[in-house]
Order: structure tokens, then sequence, then C-alpha cells
């Protein structure tokens, strides 16, 4: 490995790819890149639309290529690239090409039909696909789990409140609850049908599959009270389910957040559209409009001609991963400057959001991921931002944060939640028993402390001057808790134990953990064993049904991926092995595929919605990543020190 000798390769590579993140960066300083998914969420735009009876022949056809060039060799719609079909996906995906004229009997229909039937029928579909179908006339209500909106005049002691719930949750159940009392019918301008994909016939679908994660005897005491729901559902008084309407409606209104909509998430606009629709509200009403405006600002036009949908945009996220990886590039000092003064005019600084159900007296502050999302800052996202700014602060000599770092730090300890760690958006979101309600198949109703966001809250800690602090000590004590046996850390946000041991790593690193604590070198080991042969790490969502590592232990392997590979990198020299076998191996590995534009190619879901469920593609992690993790390389490898001094 002749290149790695000397810095002239390390430099080359730095140098290319830092133009070539730069010249992503947008006019007013920030980065943006797409957001990718599976087919859910294009599947799911087409059928809103066929639901009020809108038709867009040029648009369905490109978004229809698009679904046909996705579509898995088996016949059905994987969640992650490569990957087997998802029954959910697929049905969804399959009805949405029957909607814009697909035929039945076409060759990729055919072969998806089969697949689906094999996989057990459209009735294995999940809760929130079901919901959609019962639109269409393809099963009946009694198919889909009870959940009326009276749950929003639910007083806040009970076992079941909305505030017990994710905000993603409750942005797309609170809306769904109307439209499942209404139970409105899609206009569904082409008649289009799926009787085909049932093994069961759909007038007889009652039962629903659990998720894998609910189990006894919450699942049959849930089921048991889904049931009673169902019978009494005509007995409900008209005069609470107005009351509760109009709660679900002053919900919504309240965070429709602009043209950025609901949540700022697609599931919760289209929901507030239809509940909205339900409600007798006008097309042309100004919250109508608003709502359908933020759908479409998700519509993502390829230059080759496919249209897909995005689930979200992360604008901030991107601009934060930016700054940082030019940051430890150098030299790109007044783009980053520019996009750290785009960031510091999206701080949330005079909205009391959801989290505040927890933390009434704490101030807010702190940054969304998307462009506006008032109600919902991101922990994450918060210390990620505190993080740039703080360094480029110190590497500048110079502050124009006016404050923000201090204000980022003051809400991130007030969100800390019992036993040191922090969930993505609200503080002590722990009522597991209710993963296991009929609603929550897909076991992401919760938004738990996890040890990713942990990591980045306190690498924000110590590089402040924070970390010997009781939140600091706390978090120390928690992420060494969460270590799994092998040595590895989950990883809720990022595809998986790479993406966790990574976020671990680098913050035990800044907070003074020795490199050899029994912690590191147990995750170095963890790392250097799920290393792929051809020096790279790759790790996909099949990860997830286990907790602990599983590489190192026999499992399949995946192929590498250069974001992967850069976190693996990055965690290992966190732990002082910068000059190991692992990590020369690595960097090898990305200086062989680095593109002749400056970046990398990577086709791979390496981002997490939810675990099990939904998969993301950041269309950015592939520039920022390796660019990261070869620029600290050369960074340490000139440095007499072997001890990162900054928090990520």
């Amino acid at each position: 490995m002749s290149e790695l000798q000397g810095a002239t390769a390390l430099d080359e590579a730095v140098g290319r790819a830092a133009a070539h993140l730069l010249a992503h960066q947008r006019p007013d300083g920030h980065w943006v890149f797409e957001l990718e998914a599976d087919a859910t969420i294009p599947a799911e735009y087409l059928m809103l639309h066929h639901f009020f009876g809108r038709v867009q022949p040029e648009k369905e056809a490109r978004i229809g290529r698009y679904l046909r060039r996705i579509q898995g060799a088996d016949g059905g719609w994987p969640l992650v690239h490569g990957g087997p079909l998802d029954i959910s996906c697929s049905v969804k995906a399959y009805l949405a090409l029957k909607l814009i004229g697909d035929a039945a009997d076409a060759p990729h229909m055919a072969r998806a039909r089969a697949a689906i039937l094999e996989a057990g029928g459209a009735e294995r579909s999940n809760v929130f696909t079901r919901a959609a179908l019962a639109v269409f006339g393809a099963v009946p209500w009694r198919a889909v789990p009870m959940m009326p909106p009276e749950i929003m005049l639910l007083p806040r002691w009970f076992p079941f409140h909305i505030s017990k719930i994710s905000y993603w949750a409750r942005t797309v159940l609170v809306p769904l609850t109307v439209v499942m009392a209404h139970r409105p019918v899609a206009a569904n301008p082409t008649g289009a049908s799926i009787t085909e994909l049932f093994r069961t016939p759909p007038e007889q679908v009652r039962d629903w599959p659990a998720g894998a994660h609910q189990a006894e005897p919450w699942s049959s005491l849930f089921k048991g009270l889904d049931g009673a729901l169902h019978r009494a559902r005509a007995l409900f008084p008209r005069t609470h389910r107005a009351k509760a309407e109009a709660a679900c409606e002053a919900f919504v209104t309240e965070r429709l957040n602009g043209e950025d909509g609901l949540g700022a998430i697609y599931p919760a606009m289209a929901n507030a559209v239809m509940m909205y629709h339900c409600l007798g509200v006008a097309q042309d009403d100004p919250r109508m409009r608003t709502a359908w405006s933020a759908i479409e600002k998700l519509v993502c036009e390829r230059p080759d001609g496919d249209v897909y949908v995005q689930p979200c945009l992360s604008p901030i996220w991107d601009t934060a991963l930016a700054a940082h990886a030019l940051l430890e590039a150098g030299g790109a000092e007044a783009p980053v400057r520019r996009g750290l003064h785009w960031l510091l005019g999206r701080e949330i600084r005079d909205v009391q959001g959801d989290w505040a159900w927890k933390r009434p007296d704490l101030a807010p502050a702190g940054w969304a991921f998307q462009y506006e999302n008032a109600h919902y800052p991101d922990v994450d996202d918060t210390a990620v931002v505190a993080l740039a700014m703080d360094r480029f602060a110190r590497e500048q000599d110079e502050d124009a944060t006016d404050g923000a770092v201090k204000r980022a730090a003051d809400w991130v300890v007030g969100m800390q939640s019992r036993g040191g760690g922090w969930g993505a958006f609200d503080a002590d979101n722990t009522f597991h028993y209710l993963n296991h309600i009929p609603f929550a198949d897909h076991g992401a109703l919760l938004d738990p402390p996890t040890a990713d966001v942990s990591g980045r809250c306190l690498a924000m800690l110590a590089q402040i001057g924070q970390g010997n602090t009781p939140a600091a000590r706390a978090a120390v004590e928690y992420l060494l808790r969460e270590q799994e046996a092998d040595g590895s850390w989950y990883g809720r946000w990022g595809v998986n134990y790479v993406y966790g041991t990574w976020s671990a790593l680098t913050a035990l690193n800044a907070a003074g953990l020795p490199h050899g604590h029994d912690a590191m070198r147990r995750a170095v080991a963890w790392l250097e064993g799920a290393q792929n042969p051809d020096g790279g790490w790759g790790e996909d969502g099949f990860t997830y049904p286990a907790r602990g590592g599983t590489r190192p232990d026999g499992a399949r392997r995946c192929p590498s991926t250069p974001s992967q590979t850069a976190w693996g990198m990055l965690a290992l020299m966190a732990a002082g092995e910068a000059d190991g076998e692992a990590v020369r191996r690595a960097a090898q590995w990305l200086l062989d595929r680095q593109d002749d534009d400056g970046g990398w190619p990577e086709e791979d879901h390496t981002g997490t919605g939810f675990p099990r469920v939904f998969y993301l593609r950041y269309h950015g992690y592939r520039r920022i990543f390796p660019l990261w993790a070869l620029a600290r390389l050369r960074n340490l490898r000139d440095s007499n020190s072997r001890r990162v001094r900054v928090g990520l």
C-alpha cells in the first residue's frame, strides 16, 4: 500500500473531496442533499392524489418509471437497496402503479403479484398500509386497529396520552384518527383494485399480524381492547366526538408549520390534508393550500427524468455535517462561516414545543432537522450544530454565534433523561408498554434515549468545557452501560452498530476516557472483527432485529460502503488507533474508490428512520463522511498528539 506511505495521496483525496462538497453549497450558505427512502413515500403520494381524484399524467409517468426501476429482483419492493421484498412497501407500490394505469398482466406487475402472494398476501400488510387500503375499499375498516379521536381528550395521567408517544407518532396519528373516524372513500378515478394480491378474500380480512417486538400478555390484552372499541364505535357520544375532532384540528393547525408542513415529515402532512378534507375544509382554504404546498416541496425531480418523493428534507443536518467535514479538511473558512451564519438564522428561540410538556421551565433553543419545524427541535441536530459553531469560533478566534452555543447547551442539558441518556425530541419518552398496542406494529411509537444521540450530546459538553459536569458524568455512565456484550453500540439513527460505535467512541474520547479503558479496547476488537476483507465496513438494516453486533460472530457480511467505512475509521481513530492496520486498510479502500469528481458512489441505505421498518439513503453521507475520515487521518498523522481535541 505504497500510496499511504506519504501524505500526498491523502492530501490529494482530501482536496478533491472538499472541492466536491463545496460545489454543492447553496448560494445562501447551506447544504441540502437528496433524502431518499423506499417506494413507500412516492407510492403514498400517488395514492393521495388519486384519493382526491387528481390525475397528473406527466408526473405520474415519471414516478411510475422510478417505481419500476427500484423494483427488486425478487419481484417485490425492498426497504433497503438490494434487500428482499417488504410486504407493505410492495403492496403500496403495486397499488400506486395500478392507479396510474399499469396493467395487472404486465410482466413487472405479474412478478410483483407472485412475490406478494408467496410472502403471504396483502393481508400481511402493516397497520398504516391497511388504513390506506381501507380508504380505497381494498379491505374493510374492521381490518384496521381502532384509534378514535377521543384519545385527544384523555388526561395526561392516563396510560395512553399523546404526550407519551414520540413526536413523529403524534403528528402522524392525531390527524389520522379523524380520517379513521370518518372513513372516507377515495375518488379513485381509474377504478383500480388489488383484489388479486390477497390470499384471503379481502372482505374477510379481520386480524392483523403482530409486530416482531409485540409479546404476550400485552398483545392479547390490547387486541381485546381494540375489539371492544370496534364494537362500541357507534356508541361514542356525538358531543364528545365533535370536541375530540376540534382538539385534533387545533393541534394540527397550530403545528401546520407553513410550507414546511406538519412535523415536516410526509406522512403527517398527507394525513393533515385528509383530515381537513374529512372536516369539510375547502380546497381553497389557506390551511389546505398550505398543507398541499408542503407536500409538493418534497417532490424531487432528477436529471435522469425520474421523479420521487422525499420523506422530509435535511438541510440543518446536512449543513452541520458538511461544516464539520470542511473544518477537519481546513482551508474553507469562508464557506463554513457562511454555512454557520445560515444555521444561526434557523435557531429556534420563541416556541415552546411539545418537548415542554415534560420540561415546562426550560427555555426554547436548538435546531430542527428540516428548514423549519419549531415545535420539534432535534436534540441530535442541536448538539452537532453547537459542536461545529464552537469549533469554528475556537479555531478562527471569532465568535459570531450570539450566544447560540450556550443556549443550545443549556437546552440539551435540560432535555437529558433519567439515567443520563438523551432521546431525539423528548425527555423520558420511555412508556415501553405502548409499543404493544396494535397501532405500534412498527415498534417505533416511542423516543427513548439512545447511544448515538447521547454520544453527540456528551461530545458537545466535553468540547465546550463541561465534560466534568454531573450531566456529562451521567452520560458517560449511560454509554458504558449501553455497550453491547461484544463491544459495539447499537445505532438507532444510522445503520447500525458501526454508526453507534462511532457515536459512542468519539464522545467517550472527547470526555477523556483513556484509550486503554476496557470499553475502548472491546470496541476496537469488535470493529476490527467486523471489518470486511477488502478493508471497508458494510452493514444493512437486517442487523436490527437482534441486539448485539453480529458480524464478528459469523453472520453474513454486507458489502462495504463509503459512509460506514468512514464511521469505522473515525471510531478507531477516536480510540487511539490512527496508526493501526485496520485504519490503514480502510483509508486505502476509500482512496481506491473515490470518483473522479471527488465524491464516492453509494446506493445503500445507511441512515435509519425506524429500525426494521424505514431506512434512509442520505445522498450527502457519501460526500461528507469519507472526507471527514481521511482529513482526520491526515491531521492525526501530522500531529504529535494521538487524541482528537474536538468532540466529533
